[in-house]
């Protein structure tokens, strides 16, 4: 069994520590680099970039809410016009540091609450798709399984990268479960582990409710910021790569 296994990294910001990037590097194949709006800063995503090409991983722009506070998690309503533009924005940053050191930035995948907004809404999933195939028509788009954004990518001719998420619960319509409602992440490696693996062999996955949802696995989220993550990251390198 192979599958890509990637992680939200880079989201240090200066004094604050967030995650062992080094450390889970050598359990993934690709990294998504926070952009400095969620998270990051300039010399965390230089680093990260650094240490991504060390170990040989697909570099990924992660761009997000301008919402530091919030680490891009909280709800903010913006046009799609804005929604092009602070992409379009992020991915450009990364993109220097990438290229100043001799990488290639392979993917895009939005953060946070970005991510799920345009899961379900298909004038900002649009907005994104546009953003990156007009900067790069040769980037993957990470979305969703089955979402409005894979779906916009897909239509718009990008490549794109269904994907699932190995410490998060589902709700009934396919979407993860808010983190403001219980057992909305999961830290329990056999659950972790069996979640994947379903995902993965069977192409669905359990909702909160016990129903089962149908999904397609192209790549496996593994957030850095789990505190476990570690430890599952581990774990799946095990299983899936």
């Amino acid at each position: 069994m192979k599958i890509d296994l990637n992680c939200d990294l880079g989201e240090s910001f200066g004094a604050f520590t967030i995650g062992k990037d080094e450390e889970m590097m050598k359990y993934v194949s690709s990294v998504n680099i926070a952009c400095g709006f969620h998270a990051g800063d300039p010399l965390v995503m230089k680093q990260t970039v650094s240490h991504a090409l060390k170990h040989n991983l697909k570099i990924g722009a992660h761009p997000g809410l301008p919402d530091l506070q919030g680490f891009g998690r909280r709800m903010i309503h913006i046009s799609p016009e804005e929604a092009y533009a602070l992409v379009q924005y992020q991915i450009g940053a990364l993109l220097a540091f990438v290229k100043a050191q001799g990488g290639t930035l392979a993917h895009v995948k939005p953060h946070g609450a970005l991510y799920n907004m345009a899961a379900k809404d298909d004038k900002l999933a649009k907005s994104i798709a546009e953003a990156v195939y007009d900067l790069d028509p040769g980037l993957t788009l990470f979305g969703l399984s089955q979402s409005e954004l894979t779906k916009a990518g897909e239509e718009i001719g990008l490549h794109v990268a269904h994907e699932v998420f190995a410490d998060r619960t589902y709700q009934s319509d396919g979407s993860l479960t808010p983190r403001s409602l219980p057992n909305a992440v999961l830290h329990d490696e056999t659950k972790v582990v069996e979640q994947v693996l379903r995902m993965v062999n069977q192409q669905e996955v359990v909702s909160t409710d016990g129903s089962i949802i149908s999904i397609q696995a192209d790549t496996i989220c593994l957030h850095g910021d789990n505190e476990a993550a570690l430890l599952l990251a581990k774990r799946l390198y095990e299983k899936v790569t």
